[in-house]
């Protein structure tokens, strides 16, 4: 059975959770803390995280930023009505997805569902994807630039493969949400952030890329390096 860590110190929301998770199929992990979040992840292994923001002690920013250090779990944030800063830090620090609070449980499983459908194994193309010195490899799901491995979530990994293996097409963050993360909804500011990590890990400048492009008005597009302009 499919298990899922949910890191949240208010009980009754635990408890709501528990029960709709529960009902999915999957078997659910508490912790009230997000220390006791940490130990009960080092010990679970679980397939996602459900975390809380506001924890006692070590809060959610933290607990997100330690797990994404080892693991490549889906993380789902759970955040504040109007906290957008908050938002856009814990997808920075590598959370896949947030829900807003007050929140729907039914939304929250449903996205579960996906984050977990979206990071299961999946069929692996045979070409190598690469450009100049940056390689990919689908099959070990490994990145290099100049003979180095990059460390990449997996999230960052699938964003980067879909643009090299699409040059010069220009996508909106919409259409990139329904074809990297499978999502029909959600905040375009996702990609957003996953662009800018990217950047820092393939440009030469991240403050002037040259490969992972803004197109204006519409989105990004990956050029190239030997491409002229």
């Amino acid at each position: 059975m499919t298990s899922v860590l949910v890191i949240e110190d208010d009980a009754t929301t635990r408890e709501v959770l528990r029960r709709y998770l529960t009902r999915a199929g999957l078997d659910v992990t508490e912790a009230g803390t997000g220390t006791d979040g940490l130990a009960a992840f080092g010990e679970t292994a679980p397939a996602l995280v459900i975390l809380d923001l506001m924890l006692p002690g070590v809060d959610g920013l933290d607990v997100c930023e330690r797990i994404r250090r080892h693991s490549d779990v889906p993380i789902m944030i759970l955040t504040a009505l109007g906290s957008e800063s908050d938002r856009v830090v814990g997808l920075e620090q590598g959370a896949d997805d947030y829900v807003v609070k007050p929140f729907s449980p039914r939304e929250v499983t449903l996205r579960a569902q996906r984050l977990l459908r979206r990071t299961a194994p999946r069929p692996v193309p045979d070409a190598m994807l690469s450009d100049g010195d940056l390689v990919l490899d689908p099959a070990a799901r490994t990145a290099t630039r100049a003979g180095r491995e990059l460390p990449m979530t997996a999230r960052e990994f699938d964003l980067l493969a879909f643009l090299l293996a699409h040059p010069e097409h220009a996508f909106r963050r919409s259409e990139l949400l329904r074809q990297v993360w499978d999502w029909d909804f959600g905040d375009d500011s996702t990609v957003t952030v996953h662009v800018r990590r990217l950047r820092e890990k393939i440009e030469a400048d991240p403050s002037r890329p040259r490969r992972l492009q803004t197109v204006w008005g519409v989105g990004y597009r990956y050029r190239p390096s030997g491409s002229a302009g």
